[in-house]
């Protein structure tokens, strides 16, 4: 048995997360070799194990085995209200996320792997927080968000931010600076990318200024400084076509400008096999790239297939920093 440890949330309560990670760690032959480490309540596990139709003992059964334990969360849930977003649910999510945040900038644990929060639930909780990489952005402002598969490789510049404001990001200061810190954070996480696709944010990437100024003013200066210091960042492209481009290609990662310019792309390939890899950290944080789909949470239905590829990335991504 690895001593590497995998922290793994619950996410929302009234989600899907509880019931997969459940799913998960009944069968362990499933899982890569590394210890687990459940951030949540017992009693919410047991409340999923009776709505999930389980045998009575079946939590105490998976922490029963040297690989998983369980380290208690938040204030005791009073109800559990499946399949809508509510204040209670948003706390419990955050407080579970929170301690296993904490877990990992201490070192307790070397990975973590998040199951889906709801964002309106953060809300309703009174949260300035709009995601999981929002918070971590306050420890580490540097982070970058991206999503990993077997077909294609994506990270954003930028996030959960209004298309209007995403818009106004993009600036050539601001380019230069993410792409130095990406470039960074892959080399730490060990990755070996050969080139790195740059998307347009204009239709056509603007076709030389005749639809719109912004890849003349400020992406193409951002990458021509960029290549003078020897960083092979390319572009831009066609937003219409890039991916086409780092299609089935692991040594091109693509950088979209925007959340939808690349997850439409991205989800659309990879769905259910895609892992959302937080970048930037000192740690190893993914999660699957799916949300709380509160229209499946009970009804035995929801797959598990990319909470586990989060879980495998995890562990394969700790292989490589050790």
């Amino acid at each position: 048995m690895t001593s590497f440890k995998i922290g793994l949330t619950l996410g929302d309560p009234g989600g899907i997360g509880p019931e997969l990670i459940l799913r998960l760690l009944s069968k362990p032959s499933d899982l890569p070799p590394a210890k687990f480490v459940i951030y949540g309540q017992h009693a919410l596990l047991d409340f999923w194990r009776k709505k999930l139709n389980l045998q009575p003992g079946w939590i105490d059964l998976i922490l029963s085995r040297e690989q998983v334990s369980l380290k208690e969360a938040g204030q005791p849930l009073e109800t559990v209200t499946v399949g809508q977003s509510t204040a209670e649910n948003g706390l419990a999510s955050f407080s579970f996320f929170e301690a296993a945040v904490k877990s990992a900038r201490q070192g307790e644990t070397q990975a973590l792997v998040t199951a889906p929060i709801s964002k309106t639930a953060w809300v309703k909780a009174g949260l300035p927080y709009k995601g999981h990489t929002d918070y971590l952005e306050k420890f580490y402002p540097e982070a970058i968000m991206s999503f990993w598969s077997d077909r294609l490789r994506v990270a954003l510049f930028t996030h959960h931010l209004p298309l209007r404001e995403a818009i106004n990001k993009v600036k050539k200061e601001s380019l230069i600076k993410f792409f130095q810190n990406l470039v960074q954070a892959l080399r730490e996480a060990g990755v070996e990318i050969k080139e790195i696709l740059v998307c347009g944010l204009n239709p056509h990437a603007g076709e030389d200024g005749t639809i719109g100024q912004e890849e003349q003013l400020e992406i193409i200066p951002a990458l021509a400084e960029l290549k003078r210091n020897s960083l092979q960042v390319i572009g831009p492209y066609p937003p219409d076509t890039v991916f086409l481009e780092g299609l089935d290609r692991p040594e091109r990662l693509i950088v979209s400008l925007y959340h939808d310019q690349g997850l439409i792309a991205f989800k659309l390939l990879s769905f259910e096999r895609g892992v959302n890899l937080t970048l930037g950290l000192p740690f190893i944080r993914t999660s699957p790239d799916h949300g709380t789909a509160f229209d499946l949470a009970g009804r035995g239905l929801a797959s598990p297939a990319s909470l586990k590829q989060a879980i495998w990335l995890a562990w394969e991504f700790g292989q490589k920093r050790d």
